[in-house]
């Protein structure tokens, strides 16, 4: 499930090679309940085994990254979801969800050094968030029902198992989604979501390339 607000996106520096993303250093996980959490293998990609648990792995991009505007990964799930409705609190469960988090680039400056929960109350953060997982037509922009008006799902893959290719206009999914341009990208996150359900995912993510 979508859990925006705690994405704590504080003080940590991912490795940039060329716009290329790995998650061989400088992810953490966020826990979004108190008694179970996913299985991430951090490496030069992203495994990721959930069985009927819920987490992200999260970290910050730093300032040569800022003004990205298009995204491209690959990813594969061998173990699915059943489909859900992602637009509703609880009952939305997702193999993949790759979140992009933006604020103006003014209040980014000001909130380098913030913790998590100042960031967490700061109206300003906006958060893409792509998701394999649903039963939602490609392309199509939910309104997140954790951050009404500050994170919207745009679903890519309906839930199943495969392997694909994606690459994403995040400024044009930014203005369709919110309006205006976005600011800076300031985090990315990746989670998987199978605890509504109480099914197993078995997932996988490529380095995250930043255009």
């Amino acid at each position: 499930m979508f859990r925006s607000i705690a994405l704590g996106l504080a003080l940590i520096a991912s490795p940039v090679v060329a716009g290329q993303v790995t998650f061989s250093s400088g992810w953490s996980e966020q826990r979004l309940q108190i008694f179970n959490s996913n299985d991430f293998s951090l490496g030069n990609s992203l495994g990721i085994t959930s069985e009927g648990a819920v987490s992200l792995v999260w970290t910050r991009m730093p300032r040569g990254e800022w003004g990205a505007r298009a995204a491209s990964w690959n990813w594969e799930v061998s173990a699915s979801v059943p489909p859900t409705n992602l637009g509703q609190r609880g009952g939305d469960d997702r193999n993949i969800s790759v979140y992009f988090v933006f604020l103006p680039e003014a209040v980014a400056n000001q909130m380098e050094g913030a913790n998590i929960r100042q960031l967490n109350r700061n109206p300003d953060v906006r958060i893409l968030q792509y998701v394999w997982g649903g039963n939602h037509g490609r392309g199509e922009i939910i309104g997140s029902p954790y951050a009404p008006g500050q994170g919207v799902t745009v679903a890519l893959r309906q839930a199943g198992t495969g392997s694909h290719s994606e690459s994403v206009d995040l400024a044009r999914d930014y203005a369709a989604a919110f309006g205006g341009a976005p600011g800076a990208l300031v985090g990315l996150a990746v989670s998987a979501d199978s605890d509504d359900t109480d099914t197993v995912i078995r997932a996988g993510v490529s380095p995250i390339t930043l255009r």
